[in-house]
């Protein structure tokens, strides 16, 4: 059998099969093997190699195959990787597919570990995305998933699915800054409303939330809804207990101030309170000073409230006699004339039964003063033109007293003053009748308006203004008599034998002196006799009960004084008689 004959000739010193099978056949020969032994053993051999051969063509199959399987797979995952990437072309995938499997393979692989090491950058980038996601919903939620648990979807790692989770990650985080600011703000209120109403800060805010504290960071502060309505709601909460304590705080300042008032407190005790009364108008949104509307500085503020009140208590006749003192100097100084005594005697009958309310005694004392401002004021312009009129009438009896000097002309000293003051006088007392006429309308408006009368310290102003018109008519023609009187006794000195024989030296028949008051007190014949219709008075100013002198004018009494009867006649109704000024 010639096996060997298609193998190449062996090269010197090299083991071949031909080489083999020539030893083998020598040793044979050498042995004296018979042909059929050959022939079986050759026979023998070539089985055996045949089955090696074979062996290495399945090898070789499978091998192939498994390069096959190898190379399809690199392109099912070249595409899977391209898919999930979203990657539709790539500058690494070779152009041909032609050459052995294993240079295909070889082709192909570097794309595969570039794509590969580009799947794992971008799954660690959704990775990082969405536990931040996961991490901030999850602060936002208010609960506590671990981010471990997260898995990422391999099957979409496209630019476009990545860029949509940065999108969202992008609206999370504004979220999140947004919501910080948000307890930030509340935090930074809570805190300064804390300060104001002198409560401990980091309980209070703890207790919304225990991240709240300042000593965390302000990243890990809780952004959660609930905490967010929490602290809202605390805020709400502290607004309303600092306009509460706002309001309870000024009504205690203005109990304060009213009872100082009342008492006359001083000054260097008032300053005590400060801090309280300062804020007596104060708006809410005013007050930020720290500890302004403290409890304790609430409770201080009651206890002298109290005290001052048990104080008011004790000096209540005091108080009440200076309402009354108050109340009398306003109709003292609107001239209307009341009981002081009688009132007095009530107040004290009231405060000694101990059946009436300090409070509503002063409430109704000073209802009683504004309503005599009220009624002081209504009177004002009539007053004003009494001052005016009673002004006129002193200036009046001065020129009167002026004109009967019969030595007003002399250089004497001070002449020329009084001449001044006459010629100023009679400009005056020339007014005096449209000033009384002006006097007299206005009261009876005020009286119609009222229906009442319009007195001036007791007395009606209507009657007293008619006797002064009266009065005034007779002194006019009182003085048009003496003229004439005057007049004739001229004549009859310069005629004597017209009107008969010559006056007796002893009876001159000068001008009749006319009897009655002066301003200053003085009269010349019979005794003086004042005014019916005010007896107390002499035409100076009155002197009040204390002994001061009495700050209101009065008319002086320079003209001829009549009797109370012949006053009385003139002056209708049943009024008491009124007194001229």
């Amino acid at each position: 059998m010639a096996a060997v004959d298609d193998q190449t000739p062996p090269v010197l010193d090299e083991t071949t099969c031909g080489s083999l099978l020539q030893k083998l056949q020598q040793i044979w020969d050498e042995v004296g093997e018979t042909d059929d032994e050959r022939d079986k053993m050759l026979l023998q051999i070539d089985q055996e190699c045949l089955d090696v051969y074979k062996r290495k063509v399945d090898h070789a199959v499978k091998s192939r195959a498994h390069l096959l399987q190898a190379l399809a797979d690199a392109k099912v995952e070249l595409s899977r990787l391209l898919s999930a990437l979203g990657e539709k072309t790539y500058v690494g995938i070779p152009e041909k597919t032609s050459g052995t499997i294993k240079e295909q393979l070889a082709a192909i692989a570097p794309t595969l570990e570039k794509l590969w090491k580009q799947k794992e950058d971008r799954i660690k980038e959704f990775f990082d995305v969405q536990s931040q996601i996961q991490k901030i919903s999850s602060e936002i939620a208010g609960t506590s998933e671990q981010v471990e648990s997260l898995t990422v979807d391999e099957s979409d790692l496209s630019v476009k699915k990545l860029d949509e989770f940065n999108a969202q990650l992008q609206e999370l985080q504004k979220e999140k800054s947004d919501r910080l600011h948000k307890v930030l703000d509340l935090v930074s209120t809570v805190h300064d409303l804390c300060a104001v109403l002198g409560m401990d800060f980091y309980s209070t805010v703890t207790e919304v939330h225990p991240s709240l504290d300042d000593s965390t960071g302000v990243q890990s502060k809780s952004i959660s809804n609930d905490t967010l309505s929490s602290l809202a709601n605390t805020v709400l909460v502290l607004k309303e207990d600092k306009k509460q304590r706002l309001l309870k705080l000024q009504e205690l300042a203005t109990q304060l101030i009213d009872l100082w008032n009342l008492m006359d407190t001083p000054e260097e005790e008032r300053s005590l309170f400060d801090h309280v009364t300062c804020n007596i108008s104060a708006s809410v949104d005013e007050v930020a000073i720290p500890g302004a509307l403290a409890l304790d500085l609430i409770e201080q503020a009651e206890v002298e409230v109290e005290r001052l009140d048990q104080l008011k208590a004790s000096r209540m006749k005091e108080i009440s006699f200076k309402r009354q003192a108050e109340l009398e100097d306003i109709y003292a100084h609107a001239h209307i004339e009341i009981d002081t005594e009688a009132a007095r005697e009530k107040i004290m009958a009231l405060i000694d039964s101990g059946n009436v309310d300090p409070a509503e005694l002063l409430a109704d004392m000073d209802n009683q003063i504004v309503n005599a401002k009220e009624e002081a004021h209504s009177r004002k312009e009539i007053l004003d033109k009494v001052e005016k009129w009673m002004a006129a009438c002193e200036e009046e009896s001065w020129l009167e007293d002026y004109n009967r000097d019969d030595n007003r002309y002399n250089a004497s000293r001070g002449a020329h003053l009084n001449l001044k003051r006459a010629e100023k006088a009679r400009i005056l007392v020339n007014k005096i009748p449209a000033l009384v006429d002006s006097l007299v309308a206005k009261t009876r408006t005020w009286e119609q308006e009222r229906d009442t009368t319009f007195t001036y310290d007791g007395v009606p102003l209507l009657a007293m203004l008619d006797e002064y018109m009266m009065l005034r008519h007779d002194r006019e023609e009182e003085k048009r008599r003496l003229r004439d009187q005057k007049k004739f006794q001229e004549q009859m000195s310069k005629d004597p034998e017209v009107f008969g024989s010559t006056p007796s030296p002893a009876r001159p028949l000068g001008p009749k002196k006319v009897t009655g008051p002066r301003a200053n007190g003085s009269a010349n014949g019979p005794t003086s006799r004042r005014l019916s219709l005010n007896s107390h008075q002499n035409g100076s100013r009155s002197t009040n009960k204390d002994g001061k002198r009495d700050s209101r004018p009065i008319a002086p009494v320079n003209y001829v004084a009549m009797t109370k009867d012949d006053a009385a006649s003139h002056i209708s109704g049943t009024e008491p008689i009124p007194s001229t000024p």
